[in-house]
């Protein structure tokens, strides 16, 4: 751990320069090759509907349910749409809501910020789109935003949640035992981060990754993102 010592001799953390607080995300549309992040809006709520078919979905979703109506489905969306801290987007491919992700504990004054409430329907998951909404994010935290802390946290029981956050490259930083709970059971939390230092090299994995030359004719990667990023940060 990066450290310097006091005028008592003791170990104190390195100092900060960056201009604080940082400012709040603003609710802006995040355009990629692939999908666009748009503010999630009532006018999604009947494609999630559409796409947000498998119940098992939901499971680690808070306390949020299945939508079992569109009104729910319409009534749900309303309810989020105004929210600044989650905030919420729609994942949008080819015009269509296929998931939805938000920015949340969001900490201008510690330039701290996690990601959460990621909801991929079928449609999207395992996609070029479902990483590049990702990437969209982290990049618009890091570099449009200025933060130092970026954030991941799930059941410590959510096995694809955890993979997934391996994959993006955050680093694994411990379970809070008993952490939370939610939907009548307990929950132990697992976290990850990634903080600025390491953007770049993130970033270098990421831009390969996602080029339509990395792609074959069957749509399948030529390379890795876990390779592309471990070899950025050789």
């Amino acid at each position: 751990m990066d450290h310097r010592l006091n005028e008592y001799g003791q170990p104190i953390g390195l100092p900060v320069d960056l201009p604080l607080p940082r400012p709040r995300p603003p609710h802006q549309v995040l355009r990629g090759q692939y999908a666009v992040l748009d503010p999630l809006s009532v006018d999604h709520a009947d494609g999630f509907f559409d796409v947000f078919t498998d119940p098992a979905g939901w499971t680690y979703l808070g306390e949020e349910t299945p939508f079992e109506d569109r009104r729910h489905a319409r009534n749900w969306t309303a309810g989020k749409a105004p929210s600044r801290d989650p905030l919420f987007y729609t994942v949008l491919v080819q015009e269509r809501p296929v998931g939805f992700l938000s920015l949340l504990r969001i900490n201008p004054q510690a330039a701290s910020i996690e990601v959460g409430f990621i909801h991929f329907s079928p449609a999207l998951q395992g996609t070029r789109a479902a990483t590049e909404v990702q990437y969209l994010l982290m990049r618009h935290v890091f570099e449009d935003l200025g933060y130092r802390r970026y954030e991941w946290k799930c059941d410590a029981l959510n096995a694809p949640s955890r993979r997934a956050a391996l994959r993006l490259g955050f680093s694994f930083e411990g379970i809070f035992r008993q952490a939370l709970i939610y939907k009548g059971r307990n929950r132990d939390t697992a976290w990850y981060s990634i903080v600025d230092s390491e953007w770049p090299a993130l970033r270098q994995g990421f831009e390969p990754w996602l080029a339509p030359e990395n792609f074959d004719t069957q749509g399948r990667q030529r390379q890795s993102l876990s390779a592309l990023i471990e070899s950025a940060k050789a």
